[in-house]
């Protein structure tokens, strides 16, 4: 998953491209910020690229996991909008997966009641609420690790 990004705000979107190509829009966001199909699209083909080398960055050739039958938790460092989230669990759907678990250590309530619905069970350890919420704001020390800190940490699983 990938958020699509706002051009002049990157730390926050618009929507979101899954890993198997579907596009999720947050209309009303996109009216707001009077963005034109032309800029629309861009965002989109841009962030599928992106989408498209951390795919291949951190997956290579493997195939994903059959989540037929299986408990899939999902994990992000929080939500803010939870429109990226809303993407990776209508994506995991399609695979018919026993359950489906959302777990992140902070959320705004708007994105946690947005969803609850999609979802079997919601985990949260910081609920914020207010008409703003950026996710680095719950943090001391917050920063997007690079892609070789992550391929680190892939290194380091079982």
């Amino acid at each position: 998953m990938r958020k699509i990004q706002i051009p002049w705000n990157t730390e926050a979107g618009f929507g979101a491209v899954t890993w198997d190509g579907r596009v999720l829009l947050n209309e009303l966001l996109v009216a707001q910020l009077g963005l034109s199909t032309e800029t629309v699209e861009q965002c989109i083909s841009r962030t599928r690229e992106i989408l498209r080398q951390r795919l291949e960055t951190f997956r290579g050739a493997r195939c994903f996991p059959d989540l037929n039958g299986k408990v899939v938790v999902l994990v992000d460092d929080g939500l803010a909008s939870g429109f990226t989230m809303l993407a990776a669990t209508e994506s995991v759907k399609t695979w018919d997966p026993r359950k489906i678990i959302v777990a992140v250590p902070t959320a705004s309530e708007g994105a946690v009641e947005l969803l609850a619905p999609s979802v079997d069970e919601m985990i949260c350890l910081n609920l914020r609420r207010g008409p703003i919420f950026a996710v680095a704001d719950a943090y001391k020390k917050w920063y997007d690790l690079s892609d070789d800190e992550v391929l680190e940490y892939l290194r380091d699983l079982p």
